[in-house]
């Protein structure tokens, strides 16, 4: 499933060659991916241009020089390409917007939980009103270990969780919780309530560390993602504990440990994270 550092690497991807090009038509192949696309349609798109990209967590919004924005959400398996619109149509892509140049950008998913409409914007420059309520972007000052700590007080759920909620820090997903908690010694089992300002400290910083990297890298190449000019991200192979049930941990020998938290596979190693 495409995470921070996969968005953020697809936002900086579509900056390079989307920003200024104008849309010259829509076509829908599918009525919906989470939600429906046919809205896309009529929206009055063309001639439109992409003025910029940004990021909020694990979307993209691409900026419309309407001053309205495309909203995008990767789902599992969200795949986004520039290129040719003769190209043949892949069996899983569900939107061509087809640009001023004669290239489209085209939007496929395999397993339909992407997102892509537009969105109003409450003032230039604004999120839309779906991310409202999203915390903090990790990468950015405004987390850090006192924040951290501040917003884990009496919270009784494990820390797994409450690391991956939008509401608390935008855009962490279970790979790198996963790889974040292990780097700073933190068993994901634990509550929330209980992490210390010590720890807060180091999840917060590993965060910042583990995000950056990943971005570098290119992001992680697991199941179904790739970028838009179809290279796969390095960082998979710099997973210490994520998808490594069953092994050794690199660190303390110990077996490294599946097991279901918040609904969703957690990994960790029993002798490094308590």
């Amino acid at each position: 499933m495409p995470e921070l550092p996969e968005a953020e690497n697809i936002r900086r991807a579509l900056a390079r060659v989307l920003t200024g090009r104008k849309i010259a038509g829509v076509e829908i192949f599918s009525p919906a991916m989470r939600e429906p696309l046919t809205p896309l349609a009529a929206a009055g798109l063309e001639g439109t241009a992409f003025a910029g990209f940004r990021r909020r967590g694990r979307y993209v919004i691409a900026d419309l020089s309407d001053g309205r924005a495309l909203l995008m959400h990767f789902g599992m398996s969200g795949v986004v390409r520039v290129e040719s619109a003769k190209i043949p149509r892949r069996k899983h892509e569900h939107v061509f917007l087809h640009l001023d140049d004669g290239r489209a950008f085209r939007f496929e998913c395999t397993r339909r939980f992407s997102v892509l409409k537009v969105c109003t914007l409450p003032e230039p420059g604004g999120v839309p009103a779906e991310l409202g309520t999203f915390g903090p972007e990790p990468l950015s000052e405004a987390f850090n270990g006192d924040s951290l700590y501040r917003a884990s007080r009496g919270r009784t759920g494990c820390v797994k969780p409450f690391l991956m909620n939008n509401c608390v820090v935008a855009g962490i997903g279970n790979i790198y919780a996963t790889e974040i908690l292990f780097a700073a010694g933190v068993s994901p089992l634990r509550p929330a309530g209980e992490l210390s300002q010590r720890e807060c400290v180091l999840i917060a910083a590993e965060s910042k560390r583990i995000l950056a990297r990943a971005i570098e890298l290119g992001g992680s190449s697991i199941s179904d993602f790739r970028n838009v000019d179809g290279r796969e991200g390095k960082f998979a192979q710099e997973l210490e504990v994520y998808g490594r049930a069953g092994l050794p941990c690199g660190k303390c020998g110990s077996m490294i440990v599946s097991q279901r938290i918040g609904g969703r596979t957690s990994a960790f190693c029993p002798g490094c994270q308590k």
